[in-house]
């Protein structure tokens, strides 16, 4: 697929964005990545924007796990225990998530994201549990849950952390910024997971995905340090996330109706 040199410049802005907020929310990548590829930079196949933001957000993921392990936000065991089955599930999403016509696919994702900021605005005040641990008693929700977040993360072509943050928080009980470093784990499989089935059908534009990662390292530094920043306010973190998903599924939402029209 070939796009126009300004094209690419929008996709080093876009990756700035999403690097960002990976750094800060440890998710919400793919939120912006496929919007800002199909409505920003101008993709023109939803399916080609779902493969290539996936392996985008997942090299950006990777680059920000590395920040947050330096600072000890990375809970390993957790985060090992959620990706293993995250990543089954993922595959299976993946499959079929290519059978379903793109901007239904949209649309979809669209009203799951509202689902999920209202949840995470209703608990807002619960910071966690400083110095959790993933323990034989904790383990069915821990796969459960990660298990159930990969299928989704496949389904939608996305890295997924919108959903891990709240599904480690719950399945575990950890603080808002454990759960954002941890995250970052399975972002990074279930991305890949993504990305590889997509490939395989042709459906990544490579050049793309390279400018954005490039861009997502500049803004995936400064979303780290403004993580840390903001842990140390109750509730911020939180408020913050749900606020930012909520919004752009109403924006998703609305130019995947005018689309149906």
């Amino acid at each position: 697929m070939l796009l126009e040199p300004f094209q690419y410049i929008l996709g080093v802005l876009s990756g700035s964005l999403v690097g960002f907020t990976l750094g800060l929310f440890g998710g919400g990548g793919s939120i912006l990545a496929v919007p800002l590829m199909v409505y920003v930079v101008g993709v023109p196949v939803p399916h080609i924007a779902i493969g290539t933001s996936a392996f985008a957000v997942a090299a950006n993921a990777a680059m920000n796990l590395v920040s947050h392990a330096r600072r000890g936000n990375v809970i390993w065991r957790c985060a090992a225990m959620f990706t293993v089955a995250g990543v089954f599930g993922a595959l299976f999403g993946s499959l079929l998530g290519k059978a379903i016509d793109g901007q239904k696919l949209l649309f979809l994702f669209a009203l799951l994201m509202v689902v999920v900021g209202g949840l995470m605005f209703r608990s807002r005040r619960d910071v966690g549990t400083p110095g959790v641990s993933c323990n034989r008693e904790k383990a069915p929700k821990v796969l459960g849950l990660g298990g159930l977040t990969g299928a989704f993360s496949g389904f939608f072509g996305i890295g997924g952390g919108f959903l891990i943050v709240p599904g480690l928080v719950a399945s575990t009980g950890m603080p808002m910024l454990n759960a954002i470093g941890s995250s970052l784990v399975a972002v990074t499989a279930f991305g890949l997971t993504t990305a590889l089935s997509y490939a395989f059908s042709g459906l990544v534009d490579w050049p793309l995905a390279g400018v954005f990662i490039g861009g997502g390292l500049i803004g995936g530094i400064l979303g780290t340090r403004t993580a840390v920043m903001l842990s140390t306010r109750k509730g911020v973190l939180n408020m913050a996330f749900a606020g930012l998903v909520i919004l752009v599924a109403i924006y998703m939402a609305a130019k995947t109706f005018i689309a149906f029209l």
